[in-house]
């Protein structure tokens, strides 16, 4: 995640402790703020349940009506909670599918909390009445991010249901009305780029307070959604719109926290802005990030996914690939196996990576972004990432690097 009001705005924002070892910035007690990024325990987004009451088109894992038939029991979730909070687990974060369908969801919340752990629900906000708002705030869920692609028809053409937006809406004020700490989260295609206006207009007149814009990245039926990333030009001026929107938030005093997901280059174009706007405030930022160390510390490393057949994945994104099974093996066993060729490099990137990633000069501070997404577009996890949206001058790819890049057999064709 790149915070977009921390990194530009310079704002303190909750998970400062965990994404840029700043204490102070919403830990716990008995938390501990790491001193390296690869230190850090994953936060695991778990795919509970395939059950789902909608038909997004750009679902990451093909969710549906019913749910799979080998989806973990009660005791065996249990089991695995057990292991994650013995290896040290900050956040679990229940998915789906939608989790609310899960009948034994709140149980499974309960029973993380009682081992230390956060838990985050991640929802399409439909099923979230009053009465359930109450519950998820009585059983102490530290967040729920809700989905949410643009405002009314948008927003129910990428939930394939009429009156998603509606439901979504009245999801969010029982929430608020709960006092319930929720956000947005948003996958940024061709199809809803124009509603960024709207949708600012909709945090402000809502009083959200955080919102994820999340880069697309085409797995499951999101694989089918051909054409609809966007263009290298397109996705700068969506960032360019982010930040001047996330600027003036601040300007008028309001506390939203915007963030963008899924492309770290974004934290290097806002290093690169302010190198001319605030220099000083820049260095603080380039700090900021190389801590951080962008996609280098992040799937297969602070960030892990198990699916709802009990599999492990690096990040939520990476079905076509298992690491292990939990039913086999427990979760910390199976993360801490470099003798597995994936996890291994995604542990030791720097040492895999090709391409202009590799020889990029901001390779330190976006660790060559998101992998799965140069597997899922080259067939190759060390490959460059196809949405890096800065040019070749930019990252200091200069002849004399281009003609390395020839000699290795790195050259691949990069989309506009």
């Amino acid at each position: 995640m790149i915070n977009i009001s921390k990194l530009y705005c310079d704002q303190v924002t909750p998970g400062d402790w965990l994404r840029y070892g700043k204490k102070g910035s919403g830990e716990r007690q008995g938390e501990i703020v790491p001193k390296r990024a690869s230190d850090r325990r994953p936060i695991v987004v778990w795919n509970i349940t395939r059950a789902c009451n909608l038909k997004c088109v750009h679902c990451y894992n093909d969710s549906g009506a019913c749910k799979a038939d080998d989806e973990l029991s009660t005791e065996e979730a249990k089991v695995v909670l057990d292991d994650l909070a013995r290896f040290g687990v900050p956040s679990v974060l229940f998915s789906g599918g939608e989790p609310l369908m899960r009948p034994d969801l709140f149980e499974l919340i309960e029973y993380a909390g009682e081992q230390g752990m956060r838990t985050v629900i991640s929802t399409n906000g439909t099923l979230i009445t009053a009465d359930l708002a109450k519950k998820i705030k009585e059983w102490g869920v530290s967040y729920v991010g809700i989905s949410l692609d643009g405002i009314g028809q948008i927003n129910d053409k990428f939930r394939g249901v009429s009156g998603a937006f509606d439901k979504a809406v009245k999801g969010i004020r029982n929430c608020q009305d709960a006092g319930v700490r929720i956000g947005l989260r948003l996958t940024l295609t061709r199809k809803n780029i124009q509603d960024l206006e709207s949708l600012f207009d909709f945090f402000e007149a809502k009083n959200i307070e955080r919102a994820c814009f999340y880069h697309f990245v085409p797995s499951g039926r999101g694989g089918t959604m051909a054409g609809e990333d966007l263009s290298h030009a397109q996705s700068r001026d969506a960032v360019e719109t982010i930040l001047a929107k996330t600027k003036m938030f601040k300007q008028d005093g309001r506390k939203t926290d915007i963030l963008t997901v899924d492309n770290h280059v974004d934290g290097v174009y806002i290093y690169m802005k302010l190198l001319e706007e605030d220099p000083v405030r820049a260095e603080e930022v380039w700090k900021l990030q190389t801590w951080n160390g962008g996609g280098m510390y992040s799937s297969g490393v602070g960030i892990g996914c198990i699916d709802f057949h009990g599999k492990v994945h690096p990040d939520q994104f990476w079905w076509h690939y298992d690491l292990g099974d939990v039913r086999k093996r427990p979760f910390s066993r199976i993360w801490t196996d470099t003798s597995e060729p994936l996890l291994r490099g995604l542990k030791d990137r720097r040492n895999y990576i090709k391409g202009r990633c590799r020889v990029c000069k901001f390779l330190d501070g976006c660790g060559g972004s998101l992998r799965v997404r140069a597997d899922l577009y080259f067939g190759d996890p060390w490959a460059p990432d196809p949405a890096c949206y800065l040019t070749d001058a930019q990252i200091g790819l200069d002849e004399e690097k281009q003609a390395e890049l020839i000699r290795a057999g790195e050259v691949f064709q990069i989309p506009d």
